[in-house]
């Protein structure tokens, strides 16, 4: 039996609202994907997309403190790595993405992903003050848990 080896990504996507329309984006596994796809498929083709989408998926979205964790096989993280360096917008609203860690299990992964949650959380709450809902809350409660209950 072959084991299927992995590189697990954690990255964070910066939203310029300023430059893009008034509604901003809301980051959702499917966004994620889609701009990671076409990114692929324009930047390496039908061949290079092809090779990549049998491991390609996104683990773990936070629309709050906007994280995210990629998986894609050994021998393709590269690749998506550098597409997503070069992705511009999600729909119409400018991104960036900067690539926080690269690890090969899950566990490191997630444990990576919880020290930034944390810390983008804390500085969410400090900048939020008193316009923090406790829907937000709710929802930051409910993707911690995620995290915590991420496995292969």
């Amino acid at each position: 039996m072959v084991h299927f080896k992995n590189r697990y990504m954690v990255m964070e996507v910066f939203i310029d609202v300023g430059r893009g329309e008034s509604d901003p984006v809301i980051l959702t596994q499917f966004n994620i994907t889609k701009v990671i796809r076409d990114s692929i498929q324009l930047n390496f083709g039908e061949c290079g997309l092809a090779a990549s989408l049998g491991s390609l998926q996104v683990k773990y979205v936070n629309p709050v403190t906007k994280v995210c964790i990629v998986r894609v096989s050994r021998e393709d993280h590269q690749k998506v790595w550098t597409t997503i360096t070069m992705v511009r917008s999600i729909g119409k609203i400018p991104v960036s993405f900067n690539l926080l860690d690269v690890s090969g299990s899950i566990r490191a992964c997630k444990a990576a992903a919880m020290e930034c949650e944390e810390a983008k959380y804390e500085q969410y709450k400090l900048a939020g003050g008193d316009c923090i809902t406790p829907d937000i809350i709710q929802c930051v409660q409910s993707c911690f848990d995620k995290i915590r209950g991420l496995e292969s």
